[in-house]
Formats: C-alpha cells, structure tokens, sequence
C-alpha cells in the first residue's frame, strides 16, 4: 500500500489498529553547507525516505517532549513523496519544519546531502527500504551523527555481517542509534518481560506470534507497468521483493519475533517452516501467501510464529507466552497492544488473572516512548545503540523466512553467513541502474521453491 503521508497522525495509530503498513522509499542527490542549530540545544533531524513511514518518524521527532528538535533537510527518491510528506510535516509543526527548496535532494546520492546539512551530534532519520541501509548507516559515522533507523535492518548474510560491524564503529565513536522497534519501548512489555524473568509464570516452553489478514502494502504486485524505471518501480513496491524488504515476513512480523525473543531473553538457534503461495492471480512478487515457522531455543523451548495474507480468512493479530505455571497475553492486539497480562494455568480467563498492566497516559506510546529515550541518550551522553539487537533480531526473522522458502532448517549461524547478497552494489545505484531482479519475458520475478531450490531462496 503506498499510503500518502498528508496525515502523519494517522501513521503509527494505522500501524496499531490495522496492522497495515506504510509505505517507504529510498533517497536522494545534490550538494549544500552545513546547517547549524542556533546557539541553543536544539537537535537537527534530517529524513532520508520520505515515504509513510519516513513522515511517521519525523512526526514522532518533532512531536517529544525531551527538548527541541527541528527538521532541516529531506531526502528521497521520488519528488511527490517528499513533497507531500513536507507540506504535511509543516502543516503539523509549522515552527519546527525548517526545509527550503535547497535542501530538499531527490536521486540516489541525495542521503549524503541530506546528512551534510547536519552537524555532529545531530540525528539523520532511515526510513527508506532495508537495502539501503548499511549505506546510510556508514557514512552516518563518517559524519559523526546519530540515528534512527527503521526495521527491519537486514535480509541476508552479508549485510547483517556489514551492519553488525558498522555497530561497533558506532558504539566506538559513542554515537547513539535507536531502531524501530518500538515493542521494547513498550511500559508494558518491559514490566512483564522482568516479571517473566523473575518467575511469574514459570520457564518458558512455547511462544505464539499470529499476524493474519488480508492483503496490506505493497506486498502484492502486478507486472510492471513500464514507468517509472524497473528500479524505482521495485521500490514503490518494496515489499514484493526480498532484496528491498525482506518481502512480507521479514517486513510484518519482525515485532512478534523481536518481543516473544525478548520475553524469553534468548534468539533461537534454529527454524524449521513452511509456507505456500495460494491465490496469486496476475500477482508476480516473491511472497508466500501464509508462513508457520517453528523456532527452537537452546534449551529446546519452542516459538511458534503463524503469518497470513489472504482475503476472506480469519484474522488474528496478538502474541502470548506459556510458561510451566502459567502464561502472558504479550501484545493483546497488533504489535504491541495494551494491555499485557499474566494468568496462573494456561487459559487467560478473568479469574486466573494474576497481573494487568497499566501504564500512564503519556507513557502508551511507544513510538514517542523510543523518541524519547534515543534524546535523554543524546543530550545526557548516556550508552545507547540498538543495531546489535536490531540485526540480530532482523537474522532470526529472516531465519525463519529461509526455512519457510528453502524448505530446510536453518540454523541462526546457517543465516548469518548464508553468501547470498540480495542487491550487491546498491551503494552505486543511479537514477538509470538496473534493479537487483529483472523481470523475465512474462514479467515474472523469481520466486522461492521449496525443496527444489535448497541453499538459497529463489534462483538468482
């Protein structure tokens, strides 16, 4: 779905209610001076990706309460998203939306230019495809700035290895980074997550994450129309296509992978699954229409995640952890729903309620609760870096989504060094490349075939 971003409210609460995602793009080109902040603790924000999810964040960053914030530069790919994502951000914060037409940057060098107007210390905000992330994140050290990046951070082997190391250069040049997962900002997944550490309801044996619904953003796409460029066409349809997203798996469910990993306080060590494609039609993306992945932990417990994009079936959004003397509702509806609760025994009726959570007005919101602790991080030099984890949990998504396309189990190690690059020399794209998959002469992309194609997960 390419959702305009005219109303940036609506962003995170369409994410919460829905479940449906936004679209994102990549970003941008051209050269200017640096902009300096007054002589006063305002931070500068750029935004590179200026679709849906791009104006969410950036409206999350000037919405915080942790001290000034203001935006100075955009960047994307695409003219008409940058331009209504500005004149929906001015609309909301006409003081704090500080972005002339010369720095505004549209191509695929325009990041640098976006991030050149900042200075050290400032904030450049990721929102585009998950591609194009470890090349933004590189020269966003080379800059001395801080960041926000949105999941997933990685799709394959390599790129999870390169971002892992770009996370310690990070950690080294005490830059503070947060990512987009906003459950572990959640009031209410933190208490229960060190209620179930302490005990509560018992060891952990089995986890359940359920997204199913109907079809939602761009991860059902016809032939390719002809215009724009094959290139920018994929973008607009990042979620079609493995190498720009992680397709429909990596892209929806990595918020019940990353909390039910969290409640555990482990990542698997490895997935087994499986997944078809049902009812495509003239459809010609990568996706599988339903996903059942079954992770293993290492003391044997089991994490079973359910996913589902079909019309007309039963939709379920939630996630709960069973423990040996009782379980939790973690997310009682979407990602991160309020409000978690423990139960003695295994059936969350009311009278075997143990604890509900209940959280302050202004702390329910955990895309502005991740807001405000990346600025208290920054303004009160505090250690803070979530791209370990980020990638981390991003491998384990993408685990399961090998095991489902391969139809092999697949080890976290398997994952992290698999050599398949999805779009090698994306940090040399022009507004002429070639995308990472051309169409063949049916304008069909390759997609994955389970037990035929074994060690990776379509034939490149």
């Amino acid at each position: 779905m390419n959702q305009s971003p005219t109303n940036l409210t609506s962003r995170r609460e369409f994410i919460k209610s829905t479940g449906k995602i936004a679209a994102a793009s990549a970003l941008a080109g051209v050269a200017i001076p640096h902009v300096h902040a007054a002589e006063n603790n305002t931070i500068q924000v750029a935004l590179i990706g200026c679709g849906g999810r791009g104006g969410g964040a950036a409206d999350n960053a000037l919405s915080v309460q942790n001290g000034p914030t203001k935006l100075v530069a955009m960047a994307d790919v695409f003219d008409h998203r940058l331009k209504s994502s500005y004149d929906a951000l001015k609309r909301q914060h006409p003081e704090l939306v500080d972005v002339p037409e010369d720095r505004k940057f549209i191509g695929f060098d325009a990041y640098k230019k976006a991030m050149d107007c900042l200075k050290p210390g400032d904030i450049a905000i990721f929102t585009t495809p998950l591609a194009f992330r470890w090349v933004h994140f590189t020269y966003a050290i080379q800059k001395g700035l801080n960041v926000f990046m949105e999941k997933p951070l990685t799709a394959d082997g390599p790129t999870s290895r390169r971002m892992l190391a770009l996370s310690e250069e990070a950690t080294a040049k005490n830059l503070k980074v947060g990512v987009g997962l906003m459950s572990r900002h959640s009031r209410a997944l933190q208490e229960l997550q060190q209620r179930i550490q302490d005990g509560e309801i018992g060891d952990l044996i089995l986890l359940r994450g359920y997204r199913m619904h109907g079809p939602v953003g761009s991860a059902f796409s016809e032939k390719w129309p002809g215009k724009p460029s094959e290139l920018l066409w994929q973008i607009q349809h990042f979620h079609s296509f493995l190498w720009a997203s992680g397709g429909c798996f990596s892209d929806f469910y990595i918020h019940h992978i990353d909390h039910l990993c969290w409640m555990k306080n482990a990542w698997p060590v490895k997935a087994q699954a499986l997944g078809g494609r049902h009812y495509r039609g003239d459809h010609v993306d990568q996706n599988f229409d339903n996903y059942s992945v079954e992770y293993t932990f290492a003391d044997g417990a089991k994490f079973i995640m359910d996913g589902r994009c079909i019309v007309g079936c039963e939709p379920r959004y939630y996630s709960f952890a069973q423990g040996s003397k009782g379980m939790a509702i973690v997310s009682k509806a979407n990602d991160c729903g309020l409000p978690s609760s423990t139960h003695k025994g295994q059936n969350p009726d009311r009278q075997n309620l143990l604890w509900t959570s209940k959280v302050d007005p202004d702390q329910q919101d955990p895309y502005l609760n991740e807001w405000n602790d990346l600025l208290d991080a920054i303004r009160n030099d505090k250690p803070y870096n979530e791209v370990k984890r980020g990638v981390e949990a991003s491998l384990v998504t993408s685990m399961g989504r090998m095991a489902a396309h391969t139809g092999q189990e697949i080890t976290f190690e398997e994952m992290l060094n698999c050599e398949h690059e999805f779009a090698p020399g994306v940090d040399k794209f022009t507004m002429d490349s070639s995308p990472p998959l051309r169409a063949d002469t049916d304008g069909r992309y390759p997609i994955p075939k389970p037990g035929i194609v074994k060690h990776q997960e379509y034939e490149a």
